[in-house]
């Protein structure tokens, strides 16, 4: 599962443990890297690998928490919770609304299928260029944390620095020029865990017509295995500013956190999907209510 926040974010391998278990790769650094994006194309081509799970997305500031369910046309979608706080009844019933309009109306509902497939197909032209975007070098172990890879299993740790040689393809890869950071896989079952990417030089778009991005912008995203070898982002993290045009700054900062991830059926309608996102509304609705009595009462 990969989300838009995932496109170009990349995550810093801090929160993990150092393990000293392996001194070396068994494996050419660009090897590892190389057969773990397979595997990650492989997996997101997995039409079992469907799912309802929670987002709490932080933008500026402010928190914003859904939940979510992958159906068979496009992904489902709803607010539960702004900063913490729960919706009020009209706030329940706007996003009702908004997201029923999507089964009263084919059109709209193709819109966000196709957008979200553009997304996609953004997200791994990013995957798809990482062995060759990159020169990697062996930089040890860390040990997989919650939200990381498997809690407590070695993760192969390579630093990495753009290869000179490699010519972006279009735009969507142009960032990875000017990046460098640390990677992070599972070596024995050929996933990525992590990425911690770091712009050391301002990146441009349309030879620095179009705009670019500044020095010091930060990308991070990392992926955990949730059980049965499916493996889901877990968070991502973007912090960049840049122009647009060349006059126009920009300053972007969003952290996205992913959790309670359940299976669903690989072919659920999307209107069964409305209906299972309702059930679970009210029963977050339920919990946040008894949570916030209970405080109260201490």
């Amino acid at each position: 599962m990969i989300s838009r926040a995932a496109l170009i974010a990349l995550l810093a391998p801090a929160c993990l443990a150092q393990s000293d278990s392996i001194s070396s790769p068994p494996t050419a650094p660009a090897e590892l890297v190389r057969k773990a994006v397979d595997n990650e194309i492989k997996a997101s081509q997995d039409p079992n690998a469907r799912f309802m799970f929670r987002s709490t997305r932080t933008k500026s500031g402010a928190a914003v928490t859904k939940i979510f369910v992958q159906a068979k046309e496009a992904t489902a979608g709803v607010v539960v919770a702004y900063n913490g706080t729960p919706l009020t009844p009209a706030q329940r019933q706007d996003e009702r609304a908004r997201i029923e309009r999507f089964t009263k109306s084919p059109d709209e509902l193709e819109k966000k299928r196709r957008q979200e497939q553009v997304d996609a197909d953004r997200t791994m032209r990013i995957i798809r260029a990482l062995p060759d975007a990159f020169i990697y070098e062996y930089d040890g172990e860390k040990l997989g944390s919650p939200g990381v890879g498997r809690s407590g299993e070695p993760l192969v740790a390579l630093k990495f620095h753009p290869n000179p040689r490699y010519d972006p393809p279009s735009r969507v890869e142009q960032i990875l020029t000017g990046m460098q950071g640390i990677l992070l896989l599972d070596a024995h079952r050929s996933r990525l865990a992590s990425i911690d990417g770091t712009l050391y030089k301002d990146v441009g778009f349309g030879w620095g017509i179009l705009g670019h991005l500044d020095q010091g912008g930060h990308f991070l995203v990392q992926q955990q295995e949730i059980g049965n070898n499916y493996w889901v982002i877990s968070r991502t993290n973007v912090e960049v500013t840049g122009k647009i045009l060349l006059f126009k700054s920009f300053s972007f900062n969003l952290n996205e956190v992913f959790s309670d991830f359940k299976p669903v059926l690989r072919d659920i309608p999307f209107a069964n999907a409305i209906e299972l996102l309702e059930k679970e509304e009210s029963l977050f609705t339920e919990s946040s209510a008894v949570g916030t009595k209970n405080s109260s009462a201490r």
